[in-house]
């Protein structure tokens, strides 16, 4: 990641990448709450016999579908001010590429559930309509997750991220800097 010779002064840089953090780790809260809802979607489907995409669990867990995509998205919008994040070819980075397309995936898988729910009528989990649903939700979490160790690489590369105040963590810090944390070296 050091190829490229910063284009930006370094506080600027490592301001801007904060700002991306902040705005992952509000997207992961929102990503968090629909594992909730989900929760509470499955307990509905145990005592409805079938509900409908207007049904009040739903309209929680559907306009996820649309935030995040949008969300993440504009993290895309706003990495781009960031010349080190640029993907290939002076492109979207391609962590952000996998995330977006993800959470796309689950957003058209709605449609698809709705045509699934009106030719079969049960609403059981493992059904293949809500295959795309997990896989989905599976393919954004790793590329975001791709995403945030690009930008804590260059948080670290920059010099951002500091030792503990405690002498002891402190210590380890430095020792697995220096890569001898787990080697039989150390005295």
């Amino acid at each position: 990641m050091a190829q490229m010779p910063s284009l930006i002064p370094k506080e600027v840089e490592i301001q801007r990448l904060k700002k991306v953090y902040i705005m992952v780790i509000a997207l992961g809260s929102i990503a968090a709450s629909v594992e909730v809802d989900n929760f509470i979607d499955a307990s509905l489907h145990q005592t409805a016999i079938r509900d409908s995409a207007f049904t009040p669990a739903h309209w929680w867990l559907y306009s996820h579908f649309v935030a995040l995509p949008l969300g993440w998205g504009m993290i895309a919008f706003y990495s781009r001010k960031t010349p080190i994040l640029r993907g290939p070819g002076n492109s979207i980075p391609t962590g952000l590429k996998i995330t977006i397309i993800g959470y796309l995936a689950t957003m058209f898988t709605i449609g698809v559930n709705e045509l699934w729910h009106f030719w079969f009528v049960e609403e059981i989990f493992s059904v293949p309509n809500h295959w795309m649903f997990n896989t989905g939700i599976v393919v954004a979490f790793m590329g975001a997750l791709a995403f945030v160790v690009r930008v804590y690489a260059r948080l670290v590369e920059l010099g951002a991220e500091t030792p503990a105040k405690n002498p002891y963590v402190a210590e380890l810090y430095k020792l697995a800097l220096e890569g001898k944390l787990y080697s039989r070296s150390i005295p």
